[in-house]
């Protein structure tokens, strides 16, 4: 089975209260980009990776992550949509005939483990859909205008993470049936169970965050400064 990876690299970061777009902060001196693209190219589960990001940041990838970090396994950089939903199917769009799973991850997760990638494409490729999730470790919740409405049972709860892995076809179809009936899934899976998939899920590591405030990218650094893994 042939396995494409697609990395999604759009936003802003307006929460980084940074200049520069948080994909391209760096951490120990290598931009947030790099590292997670680097974890697809080291991951012999991944034959390529196709990358989408806006337009106007298709020159800076290609030159300065692409090339400058030597990762031969992008075979394509592609402007995304308006919203995440339309930027993922552009990228499904490019996808070759000989590709029959595909795995959808954050640019903005750079600390996923080689290992986890690997784990959650296996279950992928068994089972038709498969993401990575970490068990909840504080309470949450239900809340309506302020006012708690209940406490789901923490044991039923986990926290999902990327990469998340479909086979081609079902994946497609999920994504096409969002775009045209308008539906905003917080996550790629959602979209699956829209369908009445059944998503399998495969324990991953807290370390796998998404980096989104100033608080994320200390922790990332810390993260990387404490394990060779990274």
């Amino acid at each position: 089975m042939k396995v494409t990876a697609i990395i999604t690299g759009g936003g802003q970061g307006n929460r980084m209260r940074s200049p520069v777009n948080k994909q391209f902060l760096e951490i120990n001196k290598k931009p947030i980009f790099a590292h997670t693209l680097l974890k697809f190219q080291q991951c012999a589960s991944v034959d390529q990776i196709v990358v989408v990001v806006p337009a106007n940041w298709i020159e800076r990838v290609s030159t300065e992550i692409v090339k400058g970090y030597e990762i031969s396994k992008v075979s394509e950089i592609v402007h995304g949509g308006a919203t995440r939903t339309e930027s993922v199917l552009k990228g499904l769009q490019k996808l070759d005939s000989n590709t029959s799973i595909v795995a959808i991850h954050d640019a903005v997760r750079p600390l996923v483990r080689v290992d986890d990638i690997k784990k959650v494409i296996a279950a992928g490729e068994k089972f038709g859909a498969a993401i990575l999730a970490v068990k909840a470790q504080d309470t949450v919740k239900l809340v309506e205008n302020g006012i708690v409405k209940s406490t789901p049972d923490r044991k039923l709860l986990w926290q999902v993470q990327t990469p998340q892995v479909f086979e081609k076809e079902l994946i497609i179809k999920a994504y096409q049936k969002a775009v045209d009936e308008k539906i905003i899934g917080t996550d790629d899976s959602s979209l699956v169970e829209h369908l009445g998939g059944k998503v399998h899920i495969v324990e991953g590591s807290y370390s796998n965050i998404k980096i989104t405030n100033p608080g994320d990218l200390e922790m990332a650094e810390f993260l990387l400064s404490q394990t060779s893994e990274y």
